[in-house]
């Protein structure tokens, strides 16, 4: 066994859970999440003795955003068919945060690739403004405007009661 195997092998067993949510928060698939973590896992094992101790988890959730971009560029994006119209939902739905978690996941996989990822970074992996630029390889002010086109792309996409509260026109 390589010396750095191990190293590598305990990496993924404890960032391989947090990494592999950031792969489906940009994806919006869990079989795709787990393709592009793997690809990112397949492209950093040659370089791992010497990213190991350099913050190795930003290195790999860099790569995962790079390579959703690379995938997200060849993807073909035509129309896609639907046998059935789904039914209305009903007024008093027990699920409605179900739907709500899902307006949400598909109004984050409509923002463009960059926004997306802006979005990912700083919302749900909490990372600053600097690091997120440091990951997608930008200036903090690209982060902030990136960021602010998300959000009014989200309140846009979403209901007035999550976007919160009253829209202003």
């Amino acid at each position: 066994m390589d010396p750095g195997e191990g190293d590598f092998e305990a990496f993924v067993a404890a960032r391989g859970p947090r990494l592999l949510r950031v792969a489906w928060l940009l994806t919006g698939d869990a079989h795709l999440a787990e393709d592009l973590l793997q690809s990112a896992l397949a492209k950093v094992w040659p370089k791992w003795p010497r990213i190991a101790g350099d913050r190795p988890e930003a290195y790999v959730r860099t790569v995962l955003v790079h390579l959703h971009a690379s995938w997200w560029r060849r993807r073909w994006r035509g129309e896609l068919p639907y046998g059935e119209v789904p039914d209305a939902a009903g007024t008093a739905d027990p699920y409605a945060h179900v739907d709500l978690e899902q307006s949400l996941a598909a109004a984050v996989r409509a923002l463009p690739v960059r926004q997306r990822a802006v979005v990912v970074l700083r919302y749900f992996e909490d990372l600053s403004v600097e690091d997120t630029a440091a990951t997608l390889g930008c200036s903090p002010g690209t982060v902030k405007s990136q960021s602010a086109r998300a959000l009014r792309a989200l309140r846009a996409a979403l209901p007035a009661s999550v976007a919160g509260g009253e829209r202003r026109g």
